[in-house]
């Protein structure tokens, strides 16, 4: 019996370590302090959220010496991100794969090409098995010059985060080009590139644009939904009269800067670029794991992607249009006409009963009525389904069950 129960304890043990994955580099790199300086970089940037979001990972940390060289240049904290950036492979690489790379070469993608800032193959990195058992590392657009060599693992969950020590900061004149200024980039254009154009091009008709650049230098952050959805909700924003549609525009604003790890942390009711005293226009921002939503009475928009994420500017887009209750409330029910006065010379109704056929819903007085469909996104999902978690308990009860029933 002990020996069935310590197999049972063994199964559940290995199965919750296989599924639990998860990492966190500041943690990581916490427990060591040669690498203080780039931990606190990597968190000021917010690039610690990004790694910690990813899977098949590599950080190429660097010492506070080798940091000393990239912050004598004075960049701004956006040139800092963009050069760290370089730094995170999205592969695996740990000390054992570096030595064993085929044909003694491997281009890794880096996290600041998935950026889409990168032009030409400045966000590849050259990973080269030298002779003396020294693994190589250069920009791919430095020529071949080997700029830092590989030094130690420093922490590695194979097939997940791989922390490895390089010898310096990898240079690249494109990584290093100064940024524009926030006020500087073209806001609806950012957008347009990145599936949002039918928003960014509905944006640039109304003076809703002029509140979106006053407000970037002080912080903004802007949910953009994308085309389709925009495109399907065309017909109700026309509807809307001038004032209404700048405040569905602008409702698409905040007037800070949030990261998407910062969403994730400060749930609850938020203030738009729209809010103005007594006209609430607010919305509340809950999160579900990995997933961010912002809900207000009459619809659920689900955030789906980070278009860009610099401080002190994001843009995220969703998958639906945000509705403000102000501008889309629900037509009240009609109420029941009176019945009609009985006619003293008319002749008695007959007593067979008929079916009165349903009297037609009378049309909304509101501005424009709510999408078809959005009032499920005010229902709970109730359907009992079991999800993932559920998915993973039936299958420790199972594998239990058949362990127990093969001793």
């Amino acid at each position: 019996m002990q020996l069935r129960l310590a197999a049972i304890v063994a199964v559940v043990v290995l199965f919750f370590s296989a599924t639990s994955d998860a990492h966190n580099i500041t943690s990581i790199l916490a427990k060591f302090p040669e690498f203080s300086t780039f931990n606190h970089y990597l968190t000021e940037t917010h690039l610690a959220e990004d790694i910690n979001n990813r899977e098949t990972i590599t950080v190429c940390a660097v010492d506070n010496s080798g940091m000393s060289d990239l912050l004598a240049k004075h960049l701004p904290i956006s040139g800092i991100k963009n050069v760290l950036s370089l730094h995170v492979l999205l592969d695996y690489f740990d000390a054992k794969k570096l030595h064993q790379i085929t044909n003694g070469t491997a281009l890794a993608a880096t996290m600041y090409q998935a950026t889409g800032s990168a032009a030409g193959s400045s966000g590849f990195v050259n990973i080269t098995d030298m002779k003396g058992g020294k693994v190589g590392f250069s920009p791919k657009d430095s020529s071949g010059v080997i700029h830092a060599t590989f030094v130690k693992s420093v922490q590695a969950i194979p097939y997940n985060i791989s922390v490895i020590q390089i010898s310096n900061i990898l240079p690249s004149y494109e990584v290093e080009a100064p940024t524009p200024a926030p006020s500087q980039q073209n806001l609806t254009a950012i957008m347009s590139s990145h599936g949002c154009k039918v928003f960014a091009e509905t944006l640039l008709a109304n003076p809703a644009e002029k509140t979106y650049e006053d407000a970037v230098d002080g912080g903004l952050t802007i949910f953009c939904p994308g085309d389709d959805a925009m495109k399907n909700f065309l017909p109700k924003y026309k509807n809307l009269t001038a004032a209404g549609k700048q405040d569905l525009l602008e409702f698409h604003g905040m007037p800070v800067y949030q990261s998407l790890s910062g969403l994730k942390s400060s749930n609850g009711l938020t203030n738009s670029l729209a809010t103005d005293g007594a006209s609430k226009y607010d919305f509340t921002v809950q999160n579900d794991g990995t997933e961010v939503t912002l809900k207000t009475k009459l619809v659920t928009a689900k955030i789906i992607d980070t278009i860009i994420d610099e401080q002190p500017l994001a843009i995220f887009s969703l998958n639906k249009v945000l509705l403000p209750e102000e501008l889309f409330k629900l037509a009240p029910t009609p109420a029941p006409a009176p019945a009609p006065e009985a006619d003293a010379d008319a002749p008695a109704p007959s007593k067979k009963k008929h079916k009165s056929p349903p009297a037609p819903a009378a049309p909304s007085d509101s501005p424009a009525d709510a999408p078809d469909g959005d009032a499920a996104d005010q229902t709970a999902d109730g359907n009992g389904s079991v999800g993932y978690n559920g998915g993973r308990f039936v299958a420790v009860i199972l594998t239990i069950w058949f362990v127990f029933l093969q001793l």
